[in-house]
């Protein structure tokens, strides 16, 4: 069937596959989409081949790019020049040792699919096997044999359609953001900031305020998210590894697959689309996994607020710092078309949900201990504030300026002179039992 198929010869119109697939379906994207199948089918080896996403997502983001000027380049060297001595005086990390760069929507999809690739395929996989495991259960049993023979190169089709979608998705979000930190998880390696300047024109366009201020702005908020990357070193593997982790527990729902299967047809695949785009086939989140999910979430709430109050912080010269950042909390919350296509392809929004608590948060510890002790919360995981602390800032305020021991210890006291008093006994008074009298 599936050699028929990318023969040509089959009952499935290809473009109404490519369509249920979320790729473009013209004719050149179509032949180039079934040569790649056939490829995937002829696979020795049973792994993903990620390169085919980053091809899809070059040539998606490159179809509208415009090519960096001159005077864009001289433009944001200066912005990040400023940027970094503003910085200095509202972070307790230092300055990056590379310089800061300015990328085209085509660089990003190249410099970030390595991250994008490593977060979606454990989904994959599963995806992959859910649909193997599937068409074994309901063969025939003279078939059974011949399918589980043909186990891999069900693994290679459908990790190849799977890395297709993630390129146009990866080629997609290239139009949309205007930073390396951007989507708030860390696509670069350590110490590396970026800007897409022809987003980042996009984004001030309808703004009514000067292009110097958002320029600057973004600047300053790209290297306060480098420094934090580079200078806490556990945190980058650490959301790695949780959004990894997290993905791997992601399960197919066969029993809606295998409704799908009964039901399809071939001349009309928007159903097949629909349950792509929803998330259905995606069986909902177990308790282990929703509690993993809330600690993630914690985690980038922490890592989104400490940015915004260092970018506010040290923002603070210019006039219209307060609108832009606005505009940026306006469009992180509302999200866009290729953002909700990745939640769905990894099962994950990346929007942190408690953002303004995080931001409200990490103020009051700047308040109460200044900037040097609340950056020194970054030194280890152990030591960042927890989810209790984004409910009630006061509980850590008081640790961290030791009010909460001296409240302890005045209870201590209190506590061991009434147990005295119940068993009968007079405390001593000053300058009894050898002790001299204050005063």
């Amino acid at each position: 069937m599936l050699r028929e198929l990318l023969s040509g010869s089959g009952g499935i119109d290809p473009s109404s596959l490519a369509g249920a697939a979320g790729l473009p379906n013209d004719r050149a994207a179509l032949a180039a989409l079934f040569a790649q199948l056939q490829q995937a089918m002829n696979k020795a080896d049973d792994g993903i081949d990620w390169s085919v996403a980053l091809r899809q997502g070059e040539e998606r983001a490159a179809s509208a790019q415009t090519q960096i000027t001159d005077d864009e380049r001289a433009r944001f060297d200066q912005a990040f020049q400023v940027a970094s001595l503003w910085l200095d005086e509202a972070v307790d990390f230092s300055s990056l040792p590379q310089t800061p760069e300015v990328l085209t929507r085509r660089a990003w999809v190249s410099a970030t699919m390595a991250i994008w690739s490593q977060l979606a395929e454990p989904v994959a996989l599963s995806i992959s096997d859910a649909l193997t495991r599937v068409m074994t259960e309901q063969a025939p049993e003279e078939m059974r044999s011949m399918i589980a023979g043909a186990s891999r190169m069900m693994r290679g089709i459908g990790g190849a359609l799977f890395a297709m979608q993630l390129g146009q998705v990866v080629g997609q979000l290239a139009t949309e953001v205007v930073s390396g930190g951007d989507v708030g998880i860390p696509l670069l390696d350590d110490g590396r900031a970026v800007i897409l300047p022809q987003n980042a024109a996009e984004f001030g366009a309808g703004l009514d305020i000067p292009d110097d201020q958002v320029e600057l702005y973004l600047a300053v908020r790209e290297l306060a998210h480098a420094r934090l990357f580079r200078h806490a070193r556990w945190l980058r593997l650490h959301l790695i590894t949780a959004i990894t982790a997290f993905a791997r527990g992601i399960d197919i729902d066969t029993d809606r697959l295998e409704q799908l299967a009964e039901g399809f047809d071939p001349s009309n695949t928007e159903e097949l689309r629909n349950a792509v785009v929803s998330g259905a086939l995606i069986r909902p989140k177990s308790e282990a996994q929703q509690a993993a999910l809330d600690r993630l979430e914690t985690m980038l709430a922490l890592v989104e607020g400490w940015v915004d109050a260092a970018t506010a912080d040290a923002t603070s010269r210019l006039p219209k710092s307060d609108a832009v950042a606005e505009s940026i909390r306006r469009r992180r919350a509302s999200g866009g078309p290729a953002e909700s296509a990745f939640a769905t392809l990894v099962g994950l929004e990346l929007r942190p949900r408690r953002l303004r608590e995080a931001t409200a948060m990490w103020r009051a510890v700047t308040e109460a201990v200044g900037v040097e002790a609340r950056d020194a919360l970054w030194a280890h995981p152990d030591l960042l504030p927890t989810s209790a602390d984004l409910d009630d800032p006061s509980g850590l305020v008081a640790r961290l300026t030791g009010a909460d021991s001296a409240e302890a210890t005045a209870e201590d006291e209190f506590d061991q002179a009434l147990e005295q008093l119940l068993r009968g006994e007079t405390p001593a008074a000053p300058g009894e039992e050898g002790e001299p009298p204050k005063g």
